[in-house]
């Protein structure tokens, strides 16, 4: 990570000069960002969906997965991310504990509500038509719930674009570690590297989101047909 030199203009918001000949560091500190965030979330996609499918087929299940998950949630990272560097080391692994940790609570609860969601009448209409359960979960239940599993991913990717940013706190890179820098007392503050991490974190987060939501819009058809009047 190369830090500003006294030749920038420190007082001024934004200096162009510094973006520019930063601009290998930013791509580096944007790259590492994207990785964590999409580790974090896909991993714990893997974990919320198969312990929300076993809580939701048995019931007594769901409270205590719930329960845990929340009390997961409320734990702080970086009270966490302090337990776990003299365990685990300065990693990666060390940054994505916490951070799928976050993610499962939201994944959980949505994909849940989801299947919640599915109509009575659906569910006897695909039993006619000779589904085992296994099948309507998977054929019917699972696809009339993407909707609200997918808005429970743009709410984990919103929430861990902005929680990787805490990571830098033990030495990972990111736009995170942008911002660490910035507020160094090197040059007693440099505006600029701290707007690029503030403004990078911000963009990624509203781009993951259109992205998704995007993506959520061409998934699920169905969804427009039935707002149209």
């Amino acid at each position: 990570m190369i830090l500003a030199q006294p030749r920038y203009d420190v007082d001024s918001w934004m200096d162009w000069s510094w973006v520019g000949d930063n601009t290998d560091v930013i791509y580096s500190a944007a790259r590492e960002h994207v990785i964590l965030t999409v580790l974090a979330v896909g991993l714990g996609l893997l974990v919320s969906l198969p312990v929300a499918l076993f809580a939701v087929e048995r019931r007594w299940l769901l409270p205590p997965v719930l329960g845990v998950a929340g009390f997961l949630y409320t734990i702080p990272s970086l009270a966490l991310l302090a337990f776990l560097v003299p365990i685990t080391g300065v990693n990666r692994t060390t940054a994505l504990i916490p951070l799928v940790s976050y993610t499962l609570l939201i994944l959980i609860r949505n994909i849940v509500d989801g299947l919640d969601a599915v109509p009575d009448h659906v569910r006897e209409a695909a039993d006619g038509m000779g589904y085992t359960p296994r099948m309507r979960r998977w054929r019917v239940e699972l696809p009339l719930a993407l909707p609200a599993i997918i808005s429970g991913v743009r709410i984990a990717t919103v929430t861990t674009v902005g929680l990787v940013t805490v990571t830098a706190i033990i030495g990972l890179d990111s736009f995170g570690q942008l911002i660490i820098r910035g507020l160094g007392r090197t040059l007693g503050g440099f505006r600029t590297q701290i707007m690029v991490g503030v403004i990078g974190s911000v963009a990624l987060a509203i781009v993951a989101d259109l992205l998704l939501a995007l993506f959520q819009r061409l998934v699920t058809p169905w969804t427009r047909r039935r707002a149209a009047p």
